[in-house]
Formats: structure tokens, C-alpha cells, sequence
């Protein structure tokens, strides 16, 4: 399977380490992804800005709080930001509670690429499960939140 630059790496496929075929999985997932939107119309979404996808809040989120989330500086989140403003998924409004922060929030077409997202990732899910068959892709499920709660320790 050739990875996002395009090339093969040499421990893929079969026997290779297993994060590395979950590494392959999750690649696999998220270009059928960002294919899917594109598709629909949700010009200019990258694999980055799940940065700011799946850490804002609801009601918006602060800067330093999508950075701290995200494992990002400050300065990295705010360039993805600033990108998504550019194509008009966030946008930045003042803090009602603090006049001189700012409160990073999506916008309508930010919340129907959310929305989307989650489709299509529901999608794939259920294709692995006609393919792989509901109860290995639940026990998969199971397994995989076991390693990350063993990991997260």
C-alpha cells in the first residue's frame, strides 16, 4: 500500500508490525475521506484540519485550547485556522467573557462538513462490516479502544 507520498515502505503488507497496518487502515480511511468530501463539495479540507475538526467545541473553543488538544503551538493551530477561514469553515469571534480573546467556532459550512465527516466515516465503518462481517469489526472495535486505554495509562 503506498503511503501518502506515494511510495511503498517496505515492512507493508502482510507480516508487517501491526501499527504499521493500522497506520495503513487509518491512511486508507481518511483518503477515502477526504475524497468523499471533496466530492460534496468541501473544496480545500486536508488531513491537518482534523486538528481543528475534531477538537472544537461546540459552542467554539479558544486557540490555546485547540493547540493544547491537538498536541500543536499556538502558532501551528492558528495557520490551519486561518486556512479553514480562508475557505470559510471557522470563523474567529470575540469572547463574550474575555473582550480581548478570541473564540474560534464552525461555521454553517464548517458544521455540515462535521456532519458529513461523520457520515461518510460511518460509511466506510459499515463496508468494512459487509466485507469483514459485523462481529469481527465489532471485536476489532473492542480491541482497539483496549489498546488505546492500556496506552493512555
Amino acid at each position: 500500500m503506498p503511503t501518502r507520498s506515494g511510495t511503498r515502505a517496505p515492512q507493508d503488507g502482510p507480516g508487517a508490525p501491526l501499527p504499521t497496518l493500522l497506520t495503513l487502515a487509518r491512511d486508507i480511511a481518511i483518503t477515502r475521506l477526504h475524497q468523499r468530501l471533496a466530492d460534496e463539495g468541501f473544496e480545500g479540507i486536508r488531513y491537518v484540519h482534523g486538528s481543528v475538526f475534531r477538537f472544537i467545541d461546540a459552542e467554539g473553543s479558544r486557540l490555546t485550547t485547540l493547540a493544547e488538544r491537538a498536541g500543536l503551538t499556538k502558532q501551528a493551530i492558528g495557520e490551519l485556522v486561518s486556512d479553514l477561514e480562508e475557505h470559510g469553515y471557522v470563523e474567529r469571534v470575540s469572547d463574550a467573557g474575555d473582550r480581548r480573546a478570541k473564540i474560534i467556532r464552525l461555521t454553517e459550512q464548517g458544521w455540515q462538513a462535521q456532519v458529513a465527516a461523520g457520515r461518510i466515516l460511518a460509511d466506510i465503518e459499515r463496508r468494512w462490516s459487509r466485507h469483514l462481517g459485523g462481529d469481527q469489526v465489532a471485536v476489532l472495535r473492542r480491541a482497539l479502544e483496549e489498546v488505546i486505554a492500556l496506552e493512555s495509562d
